[in-house]
């Protein structure tokens, strides 16, 4: 995995918890990037759902009407069509 550039800037943290997170040798800067990754991968997870809801919505309504096509299969290896 290569490194991605970097950038500086400027954050406004919280003191007294900036002080202790130092104070326990924690690493404040890598901390920020891992959250800050996992709230922008969240964000881009939710904004795919709301963009393609209505896709969701058209395949749902579809298969209560004609019911899934390996709706046989789907139930599983204790469902009639897996038997020897």
């Amino acid at each position: 995995m290569t490194s991605a550039a970097k950038r500086k800037t400027s954050l406004s943290l919280d003191a007294r918890t900036l002080d202790e997170a130092q104070s326990l040798g924690l690493n404040v800067s890598a901390l920020t990037e891992a959250a800050l990754r996992e709230a922008v991968a969240s964000a881009r997870r939710r904004q795919w759902r709301e963009e393609n809801a209505a896709a969701f919505a058209a395949q749902a309504e579809w298969h209560d009407r004609h019911a899934h096509p390996l709706a046989e299969i789907l139930s599983g290896p204790a469902g009639e069509t897996w038997k020897d």
